[in-house]
């Protein structure tokens, strides 16, 4: 049977051809592929002559193209299309991943070639690019086990098998928790304050599962606003109570044990590796460097922000008393009153603003946004193969005309989609002896569906996560760079949410959003007076805001960061741990580690918090174009060697180059309203 993974993609760009694969293709793809894959790795291990950056580094760098490619293919669909049977596979192939991936960073004979050239690096004329190249791969093998010894690494094995299949069942578990619930709603009455999308929605909602009435549920696009507006406080609490009790249920979603796994395993991971602990072993590689680094950090914002949280919950609490005598605020309360203040304080509401954001209007406005500061353009297409017909694409062009990249987007919800919003790729960038392969990059979302009768119209924090997501895919579609583990976002991950973050703040500047806020009924441009509204209110809250982010972070590092193996009451660990961060009265029988897919799942463990981190950068980063122009082109293209130069260059020596000296929080102290 051919299998069209192994095959050469006969297709515009080599793009993925989804339409022929099928999933009974995936796992003898991925077993031929691996086998592939350790002969190349064989190859250079048996090589004659003496290592070179070129017949040792650069090889390895070219080895494993097919697995990689396939590993793309197979790991974004399980986020954005899965099933019963892609999650099964996952299940089977993660192992074999993982244990080819050890095979490699403890081959001995490989890593000596690798010291070989390391300690010889002077006499090889290496650009600066392959000098960090040489170096990754070095400190790659050396932090993860190549000094260690037979029985040790045969643990480290072990432990990342294991992890691998952890971290999957932890993702699955948190997936069938949020599809599985429903709450079904027959008396009209129930839907006071619901805005008409919401509504309709809902609507539609029950009717594609055959339920009369309207159905509420804990994906996104409904969730968040039945919290915001619906004045059943009971139902409201209801649905909290649902949301917390994700995978913390006594069934066989429960992800209790693979919290304390997980955490234990890389504890014990780290501690045979020689670091003190998870944290320690994650930060060497990232701009923070040390878990203390880290903690001050997170506490010195903390001490700063909590304060104006404390005042901004007491402000709420007393409207609320006000408003409908509600005695204690609770956590069900607060999105539905901070809403309600938000209007009265501001005369701004998320429905007077979603006509403004049409869904196509915001993402040809990304578009815009991005010619305006780097001439690239985006041309749609119906010639690219997709994985699904919500999924549109385009081909995305320099000032030139030059090919840059695919773009996939890929913006409603649906049962084989994981909640939440993403920026990925099918494919990396890289350019090695003349072939010039260009990225392929998609951004997820889960935004409200289109009605017959109205448009996808997205809240204002909807625009905020497109442009976030598109300020990633930036990151991902214009690499100049040579080597495709240097390329796009492979970068450290406190410095990776710069350019997201960064493009986000378009989102508040008149010159940006009259390029494409505009009425989807009338065509009207926002109005001046909403503009003002929206960059009045954008520090509303933020106390709130930040304490919340800082009390993740916080877990993140409680997890990671402690020289501990057990626990043993997993609730009164995070109690514990949030009590420094605690604005509202406890939820009994709630808990959020075992749904925090970004440190159990994603690629966060020790670096939750990085998003603020980056907001430091991206604050700063941004008062440098205010300062010139938002669109100013000397700006923009600083900015633009910055988002080029991917992980070729240390962090912290690009952001200089860019701005001119180190960043401070003053900026974004000052764009918070906490100073």
């Amino acid at each position: 049977m051919n299998n069209p993974l192994l095959e050469k993609f006969d297709t515009p760009f080599e793009s993925a051809p989804f339409s022929k694969i099928k999933n009974e293709n995936y796992k003898p793809a991925f077993i031929k592929a691996i086998e592939e894959a350790k002969a190349e790795i064989e190859a250079i291990t048996q090589n004659p002559e003496s290592p070179t950056f070129s017949n040792t580094i650069e090889a390895m760098e070219l080895s494993g193209e097919k697995l990689g490619r396939i590993s793309s293919i197979f790991f974004n669909l399980n986020s954005a299309e899965t099933n019963d049977e892609i999650q099964q596979i996952a299940q089977e192939v993660s192992p074999l991943l993982s244990e080819f991936g050890n095979d490699v960073r403890l081959n001995q004979d490989l890593f000596e070639r690798i010291k070989t050239v390391y300690n010889q690096k002077d006499a090889f004329d290496l650009t600066e690019e392959q000098t960090y190249l040489l170096e990754k791969k070095y400190k790659g093998f050396s932090r993860n086990g190549a000094n260690l010894n037979e029985e040790d690494k045969n643990k480290l094995r072990e432990i990342d098998k294991q992890l691998a299949m952890l971290s999957l069942q932890f993702g699955q578990n948190v997936l069938a928790e949020t599809n599985a619930y429903e709450l079904i709603i027959t008396n009209e009455n129930d839907l006071k304050g619901l805005p008409q999308y919401a509504i309709d929605q809902a609507k539609a909602d029950a009717e594609q599962k055959n339920h009369e009435g309207w159905l509420i549920t804990l994906q996104a696009p409904s969730y968040i606003p039945f919290m915001q507006y619906a004045d059943n406080r009971e139902l409201r609490e209801k649905l909290f109570r649902a949301n917390g009790v994700k995978a913390y249920q006594d069934n066989e979603y429960n992800n209790e044990e693979n919290v304390k796994n997980i955490v234990k395993l890389r504890h014990e991971r780290a501690k045979i590796l020689g670091y003190k602990t998870h944290a320690d072993y994650v930060l060497e590689e990232r701009m923070a460097k040390t878990p203390v680094t880290v903690l001050d950090f997170l506490h010195d914002l903390l001490t700063k922000a909590k304060p104006f949280a404390e005042k901004e919950i007491k402000e709420l609490a007393d409207f609320a008393k006000i408003t409908d005598r509600i005695e204690i605020l609770q956590r069900w309360d607060h999105a539905y009153y901070a809403e309600k203040l938000k209007q009265k304080k501001f005369s701004l509401s998320d429905e007077e603003l979603k006509p403004y954001f049409q869904l196509d209007n915001v993402v040809q406005g990304a578009f815009v946004v991005a010619t305006k500061l780097y001439g690239i353009t985006f041309k749609e297409t119906d010639y690219i193969d997709k994985y699904n017909d919500d999924v549109t694409t385009y081909e995305v062009l320099d000032q030139d005309n030059n090919f840059l990249s695919l773009l996939y987007t890929d913006f409603f919800p649906r049962a084989g989609k994981r909640p939440g919003a993403w920026m990925t790729s099918f494919r990396e960038a890289s350019n090695v002896n003349g072939h010039n392969k260009r990225p392929q990059v998609s951004i997820v979302c889960n935004f409200t569906k289109p009605t017959k009768d109205t448009p996808s119209l997205l809240t204002f924090q909807e625009v905020t996560t497109l442009f976030h997501e598109f300020g990633h895919a930036l990151h991902g579609m214009l690499p100049n760079t040579t080597y495709e583990s240097l390329s796009g976002t492979n970068v450290y991950w406190d410095f990776v949410e710069l350019p997201s973050q960064f493009y986000e703040n378009f989102c508040y500047e008149p010159e940006a959003l009259k390029l494409f806020a505009k009425h989807y009924q009338t065509g009207k441009i926002i109005p001046q007076e909403l503009i003002e509204k929206v960059r009045a209110s954008s520090s509303f809250m933020e106390g709130y805001q930040t304490v919340r982010q800082l009390s993740f972070g916080l877990l993140d590092m409680a997890y990671h960061g402690n020289d501990l193996i057990e626990i043993e009451d997993l609730q009164a660990f995070e109690k514990e741990t949030f009590k420094q961060t605690e604005l509202y009265p406890e939820v009994d029988k709630t808990m959020m580690s075992t749904s925090f897919s970004h440190i159990f799942q994603g690629g966060y463990s020790s670096g939750y918090y990085s998003y603020k981190w980056a907001e430091v950068l991206d604050a700063d980063a941004f008062s440098f174009f205010q300062e010139t122009g938002i669109f100013n082109k000397d700006t923009a293209n600083k900015f633009y060697k910055l988002l080029a130069s991917g992980g070729t260059i240390e962090p912290m020596k690009l952001y200089e180059e860019f701005r001119g000296h180190q960043p401070t929080s003053a900026a974004l102290l000052k764009r918070a309203g906490l100073v």
